[in-house]
């Protein structure tokens, strides 16, 4: 965990001891801890069921809609708790989701779901949002009037993310953006998100099983299996973390792909982290 004073005193959103339980018998996450710096991009990584999205469930207020419940730990975002806010009190105070698989309103134009995202704001702010969401994505001033249910995959991803920054968020929280898409669309959503960061300053929770692509852009990644924190670091190093390398990302200590998919499947055996 960063540990340093000004790292504690920048913290945004801070998880500490997050158990969360379903049905009031399954346990999907357990004891997480994880914190995100004002500024930053922390990667959240795992393979599917090991409770990223279970997290996500729990940081946007939208577990008890699966009869789920934090059952110990504390959830704080900008000093406050919200282990159990409303999702929409959340989402006032700036915590914004962009969802796995998007869940555009497919029947609207590019410009209506925009407008959906920023229906609190007056017309002047509106506007603002808008020619900065464009400015970011530039296809989706061209393709504006257009129904988005339309759209190709990765046009969809830039109207989600897009409506997500008309909220005007103060931490984007984005759930496998690079699910479902082709490499080089994936490249330019990474592309764009660096760049949010940069110019925007904004502060990014990341979750991801593309754990190549979310290394390169991230400063701090945690590694959830089973339901817990596994490894975390600064992500320079968990990209240099020989474990990582060979079991997590499937190469070898000397860069070469040497797993197949029949080895790389059974690693959570054999890494070193869990013994």
């Amino acid at each position: 965990m960063p540990d340093t004073a000004a790292q504690i005193a920048a913290t945004l959103l801070e998880l500490r001891n997050v158990q969360i339980v379903y049905d009031n018998a399954v346990e999907a996450v357990r004891d997480v801890s994880l914190s995100v710096p004002e500024g930053s991009v922390v990667a959240l990584l795992g393979s599917n069921g090991a409770g990223k999205s279970t997290l996500l469930k729990a940081v946007t207020g939208s577990l008890h809609r699966e009869e789920g419940e934090i059952e110990k730990g504390t959830i704080h975002y900008g000093g406050r708790d919200i282990g159990h806010a409303r999702t929409e009190d959340i989402v006032r105070a700036g915590l914004i989701l962009v969802p796995e698989g998007r869940r555009l309103f497919a029947n609207l134009t590019v410009d209506e779901n925009l407008t959906m995202g920023a229906h609190l704001k007056d017309t002047a702010r509106m506007k603002f949002q808008r020619d900065a969401v464009f400015d970011l994505f530039p296809k989706l001033k061209d393709r504006r009037h257009q129904i988005s249910g339309y759209l190709s995959g990765g046009e969809q991803q830039m109207v989600a993310v897009g409506r997500a920054l008309m909220a005007e968020p103060r931490l984007l929280a984005l759930d496998e953006p690079s699910l479902g898409l082709a490499p080089l669309i994936i490249d330019g959503i990474y592309d764009t998100i660096a760049r949010m960061r940069r110019e925007l300053n904004m502060t990014i929770l990341l979750v991801e099983q593309n754990a190549t692509q979310a290394m390169e852009i991230a400063d701090y990644v945690y590694i959830m299996e089973n339901g817990r924190v596994v490894l975390d670091g600064p992500a320079e190093k968990t990209r240099s973390n020989l474990d990582v390398q060979e079991y997590y990302l499937g190469f070898s200590g000397g860069g070469e792909h040497r797993k197949s998919f029949r080895d790389i499947k059974h690693y959570k055996r054999r890494k070193r982290w869990l013994s």
